[in-house]
């Protein structure tokens, strides 16, 4: 893993074959879709051609949020409200400059045109301009975790090593020498000095003296910065009552 990236590729991760509108669509239908199905995004197709997408956001700037949530007890109420705004179509409110990405492109490539573009998902399309997926912020957060091994082990340890070949593999060997089980290697220059890369190893779980006394050997050994214990896994099951 020492020197090179991690290549994801977004046909890994993405919802293939996702829900649809059409132009035609009311925006009233497609609210209720995306309420019932839980989703902020539609792409929109024209005879099975992507033209444009629409979001729950682009849904509350054509109608207040309390409207286009309107139950059949209030729609009864308010009719002429509610037929006026069921005359209004996708068409009307939906981007048609649609960023779309390749499904052979890399994770970090979504995300970056994510961060430059300021959407949180994207059509994943082939050569011919078919739809054959979408890529959400969603998807990037779980690569995010399977990146980081916790599934694995808590115990994170942050260094400051040299760029040179070998700096991380002298690390890891100290690890592997107290038994200690590396689930994931992450590293970056950003925000390290000069000729110097961060680096963050995630271990599996060691008795409590054994990883005091990794600990030890590795300030030693390396520029340590931090150690974490962070059970995600036991918070992640505490928060849905798992």
């Amino acid at each position: 893993m020492e020197g090179g990236d991690v290549v994801m590729l977004v046909k890994e991760y993405m919802t293939p074959d996702p829900m649809t509108v059409t132009e035609d669509s009311s925006i009233l239908e497609t609210a209720e879709l995306m309420k019932k199905h839980k989703v902020r995004r539609f792409p929109v197709l024209r005879d099975g051609r992507l033209i444009g997408i629409v979001t729950d956001r682009d849904l509350r700037s054509a109608a207040p949020s309390q409207v286009i949530s309107f139950d059949a007890q209030e729609r009864e109420l308010m009719p002429e409200l509610h037929s006026l705004l069921s005359g209004i179509t996708v068409k009307e409110v939906m981007s048609r400059d649609v960023i779309t990405i390749h499904p052979d492109q890399t994770i970090v490539a979504a995300a970056q045109l994510m961060l430059e573009r300021r959407v949180s998902g994207i059509p994943v399309v082939d050569p011919r301009g078919q739809l054959l997926g979408i890529i959400t912020e969603t998807d990037i957060f779980k690569v995010l975790v399977d990146l980081s091994g916790v599934s694995s082990g808590k115990t994170t340890f942050a260094f400051q090593l040299e760029d040179r070949t070998g700096s991380i593999k002298e690390v890891a060997d100290v690890i592997r020498k107290h038994g200690g089980l590396i689930a994931s290697i992450l590293t970056t220059h950003t925000r390290a000095v000069p000729q110097f890369r961060r680096v963050y190893i995630r271990v599996g779980d060691l008795p409590s003296e054994k990883l005091r006394a990794l600990e030890a050997d590795l300030r030693k050994q390396a520029d340590l910065l931090y150690v974490v214990e962070d059970d995600a896994a036991a918070s992640s099951a505490s928060a849905t009552g798992s």
